[in-house]
């Protein structure tokens, strides 16, 4: 499809939304792509947008222009109250439009990887602001920073409720403003690539010494996260997980504390843990402070832990750093696109990965599908076609990758600077918003 054919579908599309009424007062606006669907639309005393459903499949937004000037930069904030709403970040978000004097869609000022279509360009496609935090009264800050495409003069600013039988939905402090542009995030990701086998037989100290010159090479170039490999305490030293399964924080964790801490970087690594009688094959972050600054427990198992009685974890928890968000995932979780997925929906930026062995084409597929970087490190050889020691990008393709053992690999990122895909856009960003409802079993 070429540029121009494409802004007409758009125009279509948007113009299948009936304009019922406008507020002159506020210049808020009331759409609905059907009056069957509509939400009812009100306004409280102190001017907050309110949205609420009385009928199954409910669909509409308000609607305000804002006058933009090409290239700059502006925020769009809000506090969103939802009540009664069973997937709040699907049904209740925000949906920016960019539109020229003519009232055509405008070109983005973000380039897409030609390999796919041909093409470095694309129009630009609506944007949709991220949730930040919750507040103490249940409001979630919703908040992101664009800029506005070369040829754009508007900015059309949506408050959408859909796809809920019940609740409403009350949109405050809502702003659209003037900002100073992000600046560069930049990330140095490391990955150790290492077998852990040495001259000295394999003990858990010996394991834990061997990657440690590794670390401190990474940390004086810079490195901010340094991914280790999947059980480093077990490799070479025992197959029963359950004989050197360890607490939380414990010998492990202390020890890559202080390397940690030494080092003024972030380091993951792969460990067993016990708790109580369970025990679980965990990845764990130790923060520059040298304190355990994150923990996942290994969701999805082989049948070898399965059958050693390794209990399986069911929280995907992302963590704040110094430089974005984080989250992990083990090994066998690769073949299985739930638990990036949940990752990313929780606002995963880094996903590291501490893997024995897996398929580099999930992986790769991992990044694609979730637009996020993927840092991991496995014990398979280089030259075998399996898993890599890798930084991978929001694409898939492979940043650095280890070909040696005993060396380790970095690729800078810039995590503010998003990755747009022909027809989709900003991906990542949709990813809240129109993933599925993963309903409880």
């Amino acid at each position: 499809m070429n540029a121009p054919l494409g802004r007409i579908l758009y125009a279509l599309i948007f113009s299948s939304f009936i304009l019922a009424s406008a507020d002159a007062a506020s210049d808020w606006s009331k759409r609905y792509p059907r009056e069957e669907i509509a939400p009812v639309f009100s306004q409280t005393p102190e001017g907050h947008l309110v949205l609420a459903s009385e009928t199954p499949g409910v669909n509409g937004h308000w609607l305000k222009v804002f006058p933009v000037q090409g290239g700059k930069s502006y925020q769009f904030s809000a506090l969103r109250l939802a009540e009664n709403i069973a997937s709040e970040r699907r049904s209740c978000l925000v949906r920016i439009e960019w539109y020229g004097s003519d009232g055509r869609l405008v070109e983005s000022p973000y380039r897409v990887n030609p390999e796919y279509l041909g093409g470095d360009r694309d129009m630009a496609r609506p944007d949709f602001p991220r949730d930040r935090e919750r507040l103490a009264d249940g409001s979630v800050l919703v908040r992101d920073t664009y800029i506005a495409p070369e040829d754009a003069t508007q900015a059309r600013v949506q408050l959408h409720l859909r796809w809920t039988d019940t609740g409403k939905v009350t949109w405050k402090e809502v702003a659209f403003t003037k900002a100073q542009p992000l600046g560069p995030r930049i990330v140095m990701l490391a990955a150790v690539h290492h077998n852990l086998k040495g001259d000295e037989k394999n003990t858990i100290e010996t394991n834990r010494s061997y990657v440690v010159p590794l670390i401190e090479k990474a940390a004086k170039k810079g490195a901010d996260l340094v991914v280790l490999g999947e059980m480093v305490s077990c490799k070479g030293v025992t197959n029963i997980f359950s004989e050197v399964a360890e607490p939380i924080p414990g010998p492990t964790t202390d020890f890559y504390g202080k390397v940690a801490k030494e080092n003024d970087c972030y380091i993951i690594v792969g460990l067993p843990e016990r708790d109580g009688h369970e025990v679980y094959n965990v990845s764990v972050m130790m923060g520059p402070d040298g304190k355990v600054a994150g923990k996942y427990r290994k969701v999805t198992l082989p049948r070898e832990e399965i059958q050693q009685g390794i209990s399986p974890g069911y929280e995907y928890p992302v963590f704040d750093t110094r430089f974005g968000k984080v989250g992990m995932m083990i090994c066998y979780d690769v073949f299985f696109p739930e638990v990036a997925r949940e990752l990313a929906v929780n606002g995963a930026e880094v996903i590291a990965m501490p893997i024995w062995g897996g398929n580099p084409l999930l992986a790769a597929a991992r990044c694609a599908e979730n637009g996020v970087y993927l840092v991991s490190s496995t014990y398979t050889d280089h030259n075998a076609n399996w898993m890599k020691t890798a930084i991978w990008d929001r694409e898939g393709n492979r940043l650095a990758e280890a070909k040696e053992w005993g060396t380790v690999v970095m690729a800078e990122v810039d995590l503010n600077q998003p990755t747009h895909w022909q027809f989709l856009g900003d991906f990542q960003s949709r990813i809240q918003r129109e993933s599925p409802i993963r309903r409880a079993e």
